[in-house]
C-alpha cells in the first residue's frame, strides 16, 4: 500500500506518523474491510541508561566535542579574516562559488534530541493455521520485540485499533515497575490492540484483556499469540475477554466468543489487585461508563485495587468557547473528583497523580500532555 489516503472522519494515532513517503505494508483486511498494519515496538535493553537522567551518554560528549571544535575552528577563521583579505574563489562561468559547511545528520545530535515516536520495524504476519508453528518467526523476532497488528486513520468509534501514546507511557510505567504487578492478576479495560495487557503479562500471574466487538478481540487474541515469547519467562498469562461499559454484568453465555466462564469470574471478583486503562477518555459518554464500571467492580471486590489510567490531553479549538480547549480531559478530571468524593458506606476512593518521571523503555514522544493517575479503591467494613 504505496499512500493511505485520509477522510474528513477520519483520525490516526501519533505513533503511526513514520517518515514521509514510505511504504505503510499491509498483512490483511479484517471483518470491517479495514486494512491491519504489523508494527514492532522494541523494549530497550540499556535500563540503566535511564533510570539515570544525569548520565552523558557516549554519543552526546562526541556531540559536545564536535560543537566545541567547530566553534574553534569559526573563531581562528574570523581571526584570521580580520588580519587578511581572502580572495573570492569563482567557478569557470565567472560565478561566486560559495563553499558551504557540511550539514551535520540529525541522528549525531543536535540541539533538540532526534525523537522517533513511531514504528521501529515491519514484519510479515503469522497465518492463523501457523499460529501454532512459528519457530522461524520468534528466531526473528528478539525476546524484546513487541509485535502488534493494528490499523490507521479510522473512524472515532475504531480509535481502539490503533496504538496511541497513553498505552505506551502505561507499558512504560509498568516495565518499569516489575515487583509492583509480579504474580498479580490485572484487568485491563479498553485494551484495544492489547500492547498494554501483552506488556503487563512480562511480569503479572492472570491478565484479563478486556474490550468489546468481535473484531477488535479477534485482533487482541492474535497479537497475544504473536507475542507469546515475552510471557515465557514470567509464566504469564493473557485472557482476551468481553467486557462491554455500558451493560451491567459480564458474558457467562459458553456459546458467545471471548465470554466468561464462572470461574473466571470468580477469579476477577477475589483476587484483581490491579485495574488499567490506557487513554480511553476521549467521549464523554465511554468516560462516564469506564468511571460507573470502575465503581461497580471495585466496590464488589472484598480487598484494596489499585487503579491505573493513562491519558493524553488533547487541545482542539472550539466554535462554542472561541478558544482552545480540552474537553474529554476536563470532563475526565470532573469523573475523578466524583467518584472520589463518593460516599457510600461500600468504598473509598483516593486519587492522585503519578509523577512520568520513570523509565522511557519504549520509543516514543513522551510528551508533557501524557498523563497518569491512581487510584486507590478501599473497601468499608459492613
Amino acid at each position: 500500500m504505496d499512500q493511505i489516503v485520509f477522510q474528513h472522519d477520519t483520525v490516526l494515532s501519533d505513533v503511526h506518523m513514520h517518515l514521509p513517503n514510505t511504504r505503510h505494508l499491509m498483512t490483511r483486511l479484517n471483518s470491517a474491510g479495514q486494512p491491519v498494519f504489523m508494527s514492532r515496538f522494541k523494549i530497550l535493553a540499556e535500563r540503566h541508561e535511564h533510570d539515570d537522567p544525569g548520565k552523558c551518554s557516549e554519543t552526546e560528549r562526541k556531540h559536545d566535542d564536535t560543537q566545541e571544535d567547530t566553534a574553534a575552528s569559526h573563531g581562528e577563521d574570523e581571526k584570521e579574516g580580520g588580519e587578511k583579505y581572502v580572495e573570492p574563489f569563482l567557478d569557470e562561468d565567472g560565478d561566486l562559488d560559495i563553499t558551504h559547511r557540511p550539514r551535520k545528520n540529525p541522528s549525531d545530535g543536535g540541539s533538540r534530541a532526534l525523537v522517533c515516536p513511531v514504528i521501529l520495524k515491519r514484519c510479515s504476519p503469522v497465518p492463523e493455521q501457523e499460529e501454532e508453528n512459528t519457530d522461524d518467526e520468534e528466531d526473528d523476532c528478539s525476546k524484546d520485540t513487541i509485535q502488534i497488528e493494528h490499523t490507521m486513520a479510522t473512524p472515532l468509534e475504531d480509535v481502539g485499533k490503533q496504538v496511541w501514546r497513553g498505552a505506551l507511557l502505561l507499558a512504560d510505567f509498568i516495565l518499569s515497575k516489575p515487583e509492583m504487578f509480579r504474580g498479580a492478576t490485572v484487568l485491563e479495560l479498553g485494551a484495544g490492540t492489547g500492547l498494554t495487557s501483552i506488556v503487563m503479562a512480562t511480569t503479572a500471574k492472570t491478565v484479563y484483556c478486556t474490550d468489546a466487538g468481535e473484531d477488535l478481540l479477534n485482533t487482541c487474541k492474535r497479537n497475544v499469540s504473536l507475542n507469546k515469547h515475552l510471557m515465557e519467562t514470567s509464566g504469564g498469562e493473557v485472557r482476551v475477554r468481553q467486557l462491554d461499559w455500558l451493560q451491567h454484568s459480564l458474558c457467562t453465555d459458553a456459546d458467545v466468543d471471548f465470554s466468561w466462564t464462572e470461574e473466571e469470574v470468580a477469579d476477577l471478583h477475589d483476587h484483581t489487585s490491579f485495574i488499567i486503562a490506557a487513554d480511553v477518555c476521549y467521549d464523554d459518554d465511554l468516560t462516564d461508563g469506564l468511571f460507573r464500571t470502575l465503581y461497580r467492580l471495585c466496590s464488589s471486590f472484598p480487598h484494596t485495587c489499585t487503579v491505573f489510567i493513562s491519558i493524553e490531553k488533547r487541545m482542539n479549538f472550539t466554535l462554542r468557547d472561541m478558544d482552545v480547549s480540552c474537553e474529554a480531559y476536563n470532563h475526565f478530571i470532573r469523573c475523578l473528583s466524583q467518584i472520589q468524593d463518593t460516599v457510600d458506606g461500600r468504598c473509598t476512593f483516593r486519587v492522585e497523580q503519578v509523577l512520568s518521571n520513570f523509565a522511557q523503555l519504549l520509543v516514543y514522544e513522551r510528551v508533557e500532555q501524557l498523563e497518569l493517575w491512581r487510584l486507590t479503591a478501599t473497601p468499608l467494613p459492613v
